[in-house]
């Protein structure tokens, strides 16, 4: 009796670490999962930067969750840090190779970075999977478009014989046609894709070949059409207000560049524009005010982006364990740019993870009030 009470307390010992293991696995799992769901209601929100840093934090705790990778790799493209986003797509295709979604993204992110030689094969080897699949003809001519305009032309005819009613494709052929300066070949294939879906985007497309033709009627109306097809397409206002501005239609020009602004507040070059209109309009205080914005927001982009790629380069080093070169990366992305949230949150989990409980409550405290959303790990407070 005695021996069997022995080796039953032996039982008992030996299965409460495997016990307790299986616990943190599922905790592990259940925050990333958590940390992921919040990130994509943020997203929809239109917080990027509060979902990236939670990205971050559910790729760190589920590094083979193929579909976390890949919206971690989607958000990190988004701010221009793109060796961090390549690596992100690679991680997800590895851990499920036949995720197309991811396939896709990283043979467009390897053409961003420069790395247009293996996106062009790994798109080859795709194609030659499935010879008959337009979808993998169509990411063979996306990654031609900036390698080699003639095979993406015909990439794109390719699509189209396999299926002609592909309007994106048709898009995409009269964009490398226009890159190639076959602009009356370009504009064929646009009215031909409007035949099938009118889309605001082609719309637009031809508005800005008609504009750099001289054309500036034909512009306006392509651009008029842009807009009243999806009213709150800002880059269509903005264009049309820059084609007004070049037909001296001050008034017009001010209104389009005004609701451009409206609807996005942080784009510089609108911006700009306004200010010149009304400088010409002699409202010399308005054009100030927009001159000095264009400035600022144009400088703080730059800042942002130089503040997101070394808060990418430490997030990476952070999952691989180099706490203290993550630290560096974090402390130089804030001293770049301090209100950037991602980088006081990733400087907080770094600083928790090295025992300095204090000063990650500092960070965290930070992230949180530069960006509310921005709650810290195991924090729903």
């Amino acid at each position: 009796m005695a021996v069997r009470d022995r080796l039953l307390a032996i039982f008992v010992v030996c299965l409460l670490p495997a016990e307790a293991a299986v616990g943190a696995t599922q905790d592990t799992t259940t925050r990333a999962k958590d940390a992921y769901a919040r990130a994509i209601e943020l997203q929809t929100q239109g917080n990027n930067p509060a979902a990236l840093s939670l990205l971050w934090e559910a790729a760190g705790l589920a590094p083979h969750d193929a579909e976390v990778q890949n919206r971690l790799g989607e958000a990190l493209e988004q701010i221009g840090a793109l060796d961090a986003a390549v690596e992100a797509y690679r991680r997800a295709v590895s851990d499920r190779p036949a995720f197309r979604k991811a396939s896709n993204n990283l043979i467009l992110a390897l053409v961003k970075s420069g790395k247009g030689e293996e996106a062009i094969d790994r798109a080859r080897a795709l194609v030659a999977a499935a010879p008959d699949d337009p979808d993998r003809y169509f990411t063979l001519g996306l990654a031609q478009s900036e390698q080699d305009v003639s095979e993406a032309i015909k990439s794109f005819r390719r699509v189209l014989d396999l299926e002609p009613r592909q309007t994106v494709a048709r898009y995409n052929l009269a964009l490398v046609l226009r890159r190639a300066d076959r602009l009356q070949e370009a504009l064929e294939e646009l009215r031909r894709a409007l035949a099938i879906d009118p889309r605001p985007e082609v719309h637009y497309t031809m508005g800005i070949i008609y504009w750099h033709q001289g054309d500036l009627d034909r512009a306006a109306d392509a651009l008029r059409a842009a807009v009243a097809a999806e009213p709150h397409y800002a880059d269509a206002h903005y264009s049309l207000g820059a084609v007004l501005k070049a037909k001296r239609d001050w008034a017009g020009a001010a209104a389009s560049l005004r609701r451009a602004v409206d609807l996005r507040p942080d784009l510089s070059a609108a911006h700009y524009t306004l200010a010149q209109v009304l400088l010409q309009r002699g409202d010399e205080s308005g054009a100030r005010k927009h001159f000095d914005e264009a400035e600022r927001l144009r400088h703080q982009a730059q800042l942002e982006q130089e503040a997101g790629v070394w808060t990418a380069v430490g997030t990476e080093k952070l999952d691989g364990g180099d706490l203290q070169g993550a630290l560096g990366c974090f402390r130089r992305a804030t001293t770049i740019f301090e209100v950037y949230a991602p980088a006081h949150y990733q400087m907080g989990r770094t600083l928790e993870r090295l025992g300095q409980r204090d000063a990650a409550r500092a960070a965290f405290a930070r992230a949180r009030q530069l960006n509310p959303s921005l709650v810290p790990p195991r924090d729903s407070s």
